[in-house]
């Protein structure tokens, strides 16, 4: 079964400005999750959800990412290794919500792994 792209984050230094660029110019409805400083983004029916935050812990490679669903955060990072990515961002917990890490590929792209 094959793991499915289910979030993207724009990361930024100002995410307050960035949500509100992307409020005006796409109609995205934004909910601020103040106890995570987190703009979470629902683009709309049919399209995947997403986030605007600065990272706390960094520097975060590139500003923006997508994150695919796994069921398993350890057993990805491990076959990630193994085909010659690197963990960036061990694995953190989303209290409430779920688990996360961040790797690159071997081009240096940066995707996250994420589990519910």
């Amino acid at each position: 079964m094959s793991a499915p792209v289910v979030h993207f984050e724009l990361w930024s230094q100002d995410p307050d400005k960035l949500a509100a660029f992307y409020k005006q110019v796409f109609d995205w409805k934004m909910n601020f999750l103040e106890q995570m400083n987190y703009h979470l983004i629902e683009a709309g029916e049919g399209g995947i959800g997403g986030g605007i935050m600065k990272p706390q812990q960094g520097p975060w490679p590139g500003n923006t990412t997508l994150y695919i669903s796994v069921d398993d955060i350890e057993k990805y990072k491990a076959r990630v290794l193994e085909a010659g990515g690197k963990v960036v961002v061990e694995r953190q917990e989303v209290p409430d919500i779920g688990t996360f890490a961040l790797f690159a590929d071997p081009d240096g792209r940066v995707l996250g792994i994420w589990q519910q």
